[in-house]
């Protein structure tokens, strides 16, 4: 079975966010690699290619089975995507956010 996914204006808004942010840190850095926030996003859309195929493998978040987060790895820590398995052909992404990052907004 493979899976459709599509991200909600919000997780949309957070790859923004997420870009902008290794960006500037990159920006302000000595040796910053203006590449890295290039290859942050492709690391993100890696991981979320992965649910086309097996979004239960994922652990569940709550008393739903059907919300779950994605563990993507980049670098020393990397992201965490916040995600509902609408039906049998849908996954909706609903919030991404850096593993440092407090929660989900």
């Amino acid at each position: 079975m493979t899976y459709t996914v599509q991200f909600s204006a919000a997780a949309d808004e957070d790859m923004e966010r997420l870009f902008d942010f290794v960006l500037q840190r990159e920006l302000e850095s000595e040796s910053g690699d203006l590449g890295n926030a290039e290859r942050a996003l492709q690391a993100i859309k890696d991981g979320i290619a992965f649910l086309t195929s097996s979004p239960f493998a994922c652990r569940k978040v709550g008393d739903s089975p059907f919300v779950r987060e994605l563990i993507i790895t980049f670098g020393s820590s990397g992201y965490v995507a916040l995600f509902e398995i609408v039906d049998n052909n849908t996954v909706i992404i609903g919030a991404i956010r850096h593993q440092r990052e407090d929660d989900y907004h």
